[in-house]
């Protein structure tokens, strides 16, 4: 399995991601492609690819399977992959090992700042699209 994943998630040089459960049964049907995953070897490619992260596998008898991610900051994110084919499960595991364990937050208000942009506000009444700019190059030089 490719990985196509942009780098790692990480928060000031800090891989956020700490351990990474993986949970299926044994003889349940809804967990044949996560046994295909640990017994094929993309969980072990996945363990030397992130040294960093923790590859715990766990038999839980009787229930459908899920991959777990717990991260840095206390917080976890579970992803349950009953039924899923190997490309799912894989970037299931990316998405775990790309994101940062925070809650998504939705913006109810504008986002107001103290520091306005250095190229000044837009305004659509700005049209400098057709126009031709004047550019002098003019060489410093020492007065003596």
């Amino acid at each position: 399995i490719k990985s196509s994943s942009p780098p790692t998630m990480a928060t000031r040089g800090i891989k956020q991601l700490q351990t990474l459960r993986v949970v299926y049964c044994e003889h349940g049907g809804s967990s044949r492609y996560i046994r295909d995953f640990i017994r094929n070897g993309p969980i072990v490619k996945f363990a030397e690819q992130n040294p960093s992260v923790q590859v715990d596998v766990q038999l839980r008898p009787g229930k459908h399977p899920y991959i777990k991610g717990e991260y840095l900051t206390g917080s976890d994110k579970q992803v349950c992959v009953k039924n899923e084919p190997l490309n799912r499960i894989w970037k299931v595991v990316e998405m775990l090992n790309n994101s940062s364990g925070r809650k998504m937050v939705k913006f109810d208000k504008p986002v107001v700042t103290n520091t306005p942009s250095v190229q000044g506000v837009w305004s659509p009444m700005l049209e400098i699209a057709g126009q031709e700019w004047k550019i002098d190059l003019k060489q410093g030089g020492s007065s003596s």
